[in-house]
Order: C-alpha cells, then sequence, then structure tokens
C-alpha cells in the first residue's frame, strides 16, 4: 500500500482582550483556552509516541498568557470570582448572572449536575430585564457555587484526571469555599505559566513544530492592498483603499523575533492569519527567513501553478516563484474536506464512526494521490471545535491517534521536516489573493461594517503619520510606539470578524468596542482628542438601547444651581447608573457615578453626579466633554478650578470655539448644565439625538458614560410626551 505522509497543523489564536484605557482584559478567553486546551494539546502525545504534529502559536495569545503566568492581568472575570460571595454588590451579581454561564450548555453546564441546576435556577435568558427573579432566588451559596463552576467547568479532562486539587473540586461539585476559589484561580495562572514551556519541551524533543503567525493575526492581502480583495471578488464594494506593505512587514518580522525569544530558535513555518496569502505577502514573508507557509486548496485552484510530477495538486507543497524568481518559500494546501470533517462534522457523531470515516477519505485521497510521497494536510483551529465534541475531544482524538499510530503506511510529519526530505518540484508562479474561508476574504471586506472599520483604522493612520511629521521631536519617543502598537492590534482580523453578518457571538459590542478603543488610544497616546466618530459603535445592531437608562417622562427646566435643591428639579429627566453598564466595575476609581438629562424646547439639561472621592484637588484636573454625534457634531467642554467654580464652559464645531455664558454651567454638590439648542445647529428635521460624556485628564480619556453605547433623545415637540399623559 502507498505511503502516505500526514500532517496536522492546530492553530491556537487569542486576539489582544485588554482594554487600553484601563489596562482590564474584558474577556477571559485567553485564561479559559488555556486551561481547557492548550496545553493538552500536546500532553496528549505523550501517550503516543509515534505521532508528531505541528502547532501554530500567534504572539498576540503568547503576551497574554505571559501576563497572566506572572499574575499581572487584571482580569474583570478574575475579579468577580475572587469577590467574596457574601459581599457581592447588585451590580457583582448582574454581572456574574449574565456572564457566569457562557460556557458549551450539553458539555459543560448540563453534563454537571450543580452548574445545571444554577442555570436552571437563573433562567435561559441572560438579558438584564430577565434577571431580577434570580437576583432574589439565589443565596449566597449560590453565587459562591456560580462563581467557581464557571472557571471549573472549562477545566480540561486532562486535570481533572491528574491533578489532585481540580480532581478534588469536581468530586466536591457544591458548597464551595471562598478559598476553594482563590486556590482554582492559582490554579489557572499557573497553567497559563506551563504551556509554553510544554511545547517547548515537546518541539526540543522533536515531537512538534510550533509555527508562528504574524504578530496581531492581520489579513496580511489586505494590509498590503485592500484591493488586492477583488482577485477573488471581482464585484465586491471596498473601503476607501487602505495599502501599507510596510504594516505587514512589521507584523511578520516582530512576530518571528517575538517567536525567537520565546523559543530559542527561528520559526521555520508562518500560518498567515486565516490562511490569508497573495503574491506580495509571499514576497514578504520569504524576506523573513520563513521556509514555508500555508493556505487553502480553494486558493490553490484559483492561482496559477506547474505540476511536473503526476501528483493531485492538492497532496503536493508547492515553491513559489514570483516574476521568475524562486522566493526560497514554500507552500502547502490544506485539505478542505479533512479539515472541516473535524471542526465542523464529528462533535455530532459516534466517536468509532468519526475516526472510521477519517481514516475512510484519507485512503480515498491515498488512492487518488497519483505520485509518490503525497502530503495530506489537516489544518484548523486548535481550541474552539473541542467543546463541541464530548469530553473536550479526548476521546475522539485518542481514537483517532491510536489507529494512525497502528498504521505503518500512515506517517505524522512535522512539516518543515518533510519538506526538507522532499523539496518541492512544483512550482506556483501566481498566488490569488485569498484565504482559507471561500478561497476568498469576504468576511473581512465589503459588508458596510467591515469597511467602516477599515474606512476608521486608514483615517486613523493617517492622523497617526501626519501628527508625527509635523511633531518630528516625538520620532521614536514611548508616545510613538505606543501610538502604533495600538494601531497594529487594531489591524488584526478578528475585529473585521464580527463585523457585518457573517457571524455572531454573545460578545460582538465587546470586540467592537475594543477595537474603537485601540484606535481612540492612537490619538490619547498623543495628547490629542480623538475623532468623534470613534465613539459610535460600528456595530449598530449590538446598542440594542436597554441599559441602565430610563428614559425622559417629560419637559423639563431645571434651575442650574450645582446643588441637590430639590428632588422635583430633575425627577422627569432620563437617568443612567454608571455602574451597571460592565466596564464602568471594571475602573478602580469611577468618576461619574450617574447622569441626568432632560430638555425643553430650548434648552438641553445635563446633571452629572460625582463620585463621592472626587475633591477640588482631583476636579481641577478633569474635562467634561460632552459630545453630540448626531444629528450634527458639536463637543462642549466643561472645566473648574481648585475652588470649584467654573473656568471653562466651551462650545466646538467645525473648528470653531464660542464660549457659553458661566451662569449656565455650576458645580456645588453636583455639575449642572444648560445648552441652548440655537448653539448646537441641529437641522430643522431631525428624528433623534445623540451623545455621549468624556472624562479627560490632560487630553487623555479616562471614563466614558456611557460605557459603550451613546445616550439618546427624540427631537423635543408637542406629542413626544403624550403617551405619558393621565387622568
Amino acid at each position: 500500500m502507498k505511503k502516505i505522509y500526514l500532517s496536522f497543523l492546530w492553530h491556537q489564536h487569542q486576539p489582544i482582550y485588554k482594554n487600553p484605557l484601563n489596562d482590564v482584559y474584558e474577556l477571559p478567553w485567553v485564561r479559559l483556552h488555556a486551561v481547557k486546551d492548550y496545553y493538552d494539546m500536546v500532553s496528549i502525545l505523550d501517550e503516543f509516541p509515534k505521532i508528531k504534529i505541528n502547532i501554530n502559536l500567534v504572539p498576540s495569545l503568547l503576551i497574554q498568557l505571559d501576563e497572566y503566568a506572572r499574575g499581572i492581568a487584571k482580569d474583570i472575570f478574575v475579579e468577580m470570582t475572587l469577590k467574596n460571595a457574601a459581599n457581592l454588590s447588585a451590580d457583582d451579581k448582574n454581572f456574574i448572572l449574565k456572564n457566569f454561564f457562557m460556557a458549551n450548555f450539553d458539555h459543560m453546564i448540563a453534563a454537571n449536575p450543580r452548574y445545571m441546576q444554577l442555570f436552571q435556577k437563573r433562567g435561559a435568558s441572560s438579558e438584564s430585564g430577565g434577571l431580577q427573579k434570580a437576583l432574589d432566588d439565589f443565596k449566597t451559596e449560590d453565587f459562591r457555587d456560580l462563581q467557581t463552576w464557571f472557571n471549573l467547568s472549562w477545566m480540561d479532562p486532562f486535570w481533572r484526571s491528574n491533578d489532585p486539587l481540580i480532581k478534588n473540586l469536581y468530586e466536591k461539585g457544591r458548597n464551595f469555599t471562598e478559598e476553594d476559589k482563590i486556590l482554582l484561580i492559582q490554579k489557572h495562572f499557573w497553567i497559563c505559566g506551563e504551556i509554553v514551556k510544554k511545547h517547548r519541551q515537546a518541539q526540543d524533543n522533536k515531537q512538534i513544530e510550533v509555527s508562528v503567525t504574524p504578530f496581531y493575526h492581520p489579513i496580511l492581502p489586505l494590509l498590503c492592498d485592500t484591493n488586492s480583495a477583488r482577485q477573488s471578488m471581482p464585484s465586491v464594494v471596498l473601503p476607501e483603499k487602505f495599502s501599507h506593505p510596510e504594516d505587514a512587514a512589521f507584523q511578520i518580522n516582530s512576530a518571528v523575533k517575538y517567536y525567537e525569544k520565546v523559543f530559542g530558535r527561528k520559526p521555520k513555518g508562518m500560518w498567515p492569519s486565516e490562511g490569508s496569502v497573495s503574491n506580495e505577502t509571499a514576497a514578504l514573508i520569504s524576506e523573513s527567513g520563513i521556509k514555508w507557509i500555508a493556505t487553502d486548496e480553494a486558493v490553490l485552484y484559483g492561482s496559477k501553478y506547474n505540476i511536473f510530477n503526476g501528483i493531485q495538486p492538492s497532496c503536493s507543497p508547492f515553491k513559489i516563484v514570483k516574476d521568475g524568481r524562486d522566493l526560497n518559500l514554500n507552500i502547502i494546501f490544506r485539505n478542505t474536506n479533512l479539515s472541516d470533517s473535524i471542526g465542523f462534522v464529528y462533535s455530532k457523531w459516534n466517536t468509532e464512526d468519526a475516526v472510521n470515516d477519517f481514516m475512510n477519505k484519507l485512503n480515498a485521497i491515498r488512492n487518488g494521490a497519483g505520485a509518490p510521497e503525497p502530503l495530506i494536510n489537516v489544518i484548523l483551529d486548535g481550541e474552539n471545535c473541542w467543546e463541541y465534541y464530548k469530553n473536550d475531544g479526548w476521546d475522539f482524538l485518542r481514537s483517532l491517534y491510536q489507529r494512525i499510530s497502528g498504521d505503518a503506511s500512515i506517517e505524522t510529519v512535522l512539516i518543515g521536516d518533510y519538506l526538507e526530505r522532499f523539496p518541492p518540484s512544483n512550482t506556483i508562479e501566481y498566488l490569488r489573493a485569498g484565504s482559507w474561508i471561500y478561497g476568498n476574504f469576504s468576511i473581512w471586506i465589503g459588508q458596510s461594517e467591515d469597511n467602516e472599520a477599515w474606512n476608521k483604522l486608514h483615517k486613523t493612520r493617517k492622523f497617526l503619520v501626519d501628527f508625527l511629521e509635523k511633531n518630528p521631536s516625538l520620532k521614536g519617543s514611548p508616545q510613538e510606539k505606543e501610538a502604533w502598537d495600538n494601531l497594529y492590534i487594531a489591524e488584526g482580523s478578528d475585529w473585521n470578524w464580527w463585523y457585518g453578518n457573517d457571524h455572531s457571538s454573545g460578545n460582538d459590542d465587546m470586540f467592537d468596542f475594543l477595537f474603537r478603543q485601540r484606535l481612540i488610544k492612537v490619538y490619547n497616546c498623543l495628547g490629542q482628542n480623538a475623532d468623534e466618530s470613534l465613539y459610535t459603535p460600528i456595530k449598530r445592531s449590538a446598542s440594542k438601547r436597554e441599559h441602565s437608562i430610563k428614559p425622559p417622562q417629560s419637559f423639563i427646566s431645571p434651575k442650574i444651581d450645582g446643588k441637590k435643591s430639590s428632588y422635583f428639579k430633575w425627577k422627569d429627566a432620563a437617568f443612567c447608573q454608571m455602574g451597571r453598564f460592565g466596564g464602568s466595575m471594571h475602573q478602580v476609581d469611577v468618576i461619574v457615578n450617574s447622569f441626568f438629562y432632560g430638555f425643553d424646547y430650548d434648552y438641553f439639561y445635563l446633571r452629572l453626579d460625582l463620585n463621592n472621592s472626587i475633591s477640588l484637588d482631583i476636579l481641577k484636573t478633569l474635562t467634561f466633554n460632552i459630545i453630540f454625534s448626531a444629528p450634527s457634531k458639536n463637543r462642549i467642554s466643561v472645566s473648574f478650578d481648585e475652588t470649584g467654580n467654573l473656568s471653562e464652559f466651551v462650545l466646538s464645531r467645525n473648528g470653531s470655539l464660542q464660549n457659553l455664558p458661566f451662569t449656565d454651567a455650576k458645580y456645588r454638590e453636583i455639575i449642572e448644565m444648560r445648552i441652548p439648542f440655537s448653539l448646537l445647529d441641529f437641522p430643522p428635521q431631525y428624528e433623534n439625538a445623540e451623545f455621549f460624556i468624556i472624562v479627560d485628564r490632560d487630553n487623555m480619556e479616562i471614563e466614558r458614560c456611557p460605557n459603550r453605547d451613546n445616550a439618546f433623545f427624540k427631537k423635543p415637540d408637542a406629542s413626544l410626551f403624550c403617551e405619558n399623559w393621565i387622568v
């Protein structure tokens, strides 16, 4: 029987979840996948010495694992886990009830009786309005068990079998203690520190090859030229052209350098983010010293290649030739059927049937390969698919590796080693720009939300370059480096994964928020106000307008004196309690506890209630910016001196400034102000006005109200509050 060579390439990746404005990890996926996937994908090989695999680790994942391992990662989910269940505030309880069931229902919640009991007690809906009954029903011990089970359910079966602490917690099942939670989180951090060690050891033992990906996981061909999308999508609607191959080169070269720092050797291979390749990016990658790259066979069939040995193209590696020049870079192609079967199909099957099907497909490919030394490449995500498998995929992988180990006609290979043993003779002369998904870039460009994100990235980058040219003294400064780092993070592919209608998650609005925060931070690093459009969500469907903003009940005309002089003064105003927004509870020092707003026909009114800890010494360092984003753009800036008296009350629009009457803004116990609609230059006909509040210090944003969305109100007219009239 003809021998076949089989490569498994498991891709491990997470984007940067840290909010650049407060350095808090807003989502826990790095830590949770660390304890569920990254370590055990290597440790399973201890049972199968004949199996060799390839694992791709993205630097953006590695730097976050390092922060967790060193105990310096500030993770809001860890904070909420470690809070004493007896001392949880209403906001804490809301957060836990809403977020601590983010786990696969069948294999992580329903499989654990106490976790399932807590789920049933909360109810299936996580919407804030449906949690009130759970808040009433959940006792302290319920919250403590939920804090524990959320983190415990993500522990891989390897740890349940081999770690005494995890095994004991599973056996205990309920009535956990505060110490149990602390030990569990400490175990999470410890595992984060063991992952690189395990990979390095297995690579040194030649059982795995670790490849790399451009640093922040960008779509390289689109960084080089967004118009390259038309090679595979001729009629696509594109954003303003973005063309910065120098950024692509930075993402490639910095990844190679970081890999060498972590693993003590240069990487042989690179999985370009999402298997995205093109002629131009192949040349850039070859210049970094990388020897092989990979993508999907859909890209191959749109490219121009030469076959010299009669092999089926998808079973052959190729060397890339550009303009007649050998780039000294090889490329292999993902077998779509085999890879997608593991990623999307077999989780629903009986283990034996799934393994039999895989082996049958492998033999069918062998029979049609047409030449000696065929290389069959199984390339897929090495983390997200396993939660859909029973026992986190261990039953399937054990059975599959066992079958392959017992078949002398199949040899699993390290990709770099195979290419050194069997140097490719077949060539690719034109590599059509495309990715592993459909062979094109439709996930990341072309829909209106995708294009809006590209345009904001383009505008921010242009600002950065122009500003540095006008301020040459900043060249080489820490501020310049930090600004570029934030821009490079915003170039990552993950943000656009969730724009458009291709994909959806429970965290779409957070991904949108984090993308815009990175662009805002570019401006802030240089002491500048960010473009105001960056404060408006791109993912409009994520803005459900259901936060804790109580809508206005009637027209108001409060006296502006800065005092809590009368309850009735603001009784009918809209009201927003900032503590009920996910992001505000992440901050150590909240500036604005809540705000009220309302209007009559002539004025817009705003009241800010500050944290009691805000002294006059702190207040004088702050500027409160009220930013209207619709129906026209206006910014009102308010600041106070060391005595609490007004020092600035200015309206800016289109570069022009207008001082407002100091009598229209006051601070004594609260901040109150009014702004004439006539100065806001709203068009005669509009439906809604939208605004948000930015608190800054030295032109650096430190707080936003509301946290992610905008506050809004309808155009004041006589019929606006008719529905509230009573007799």
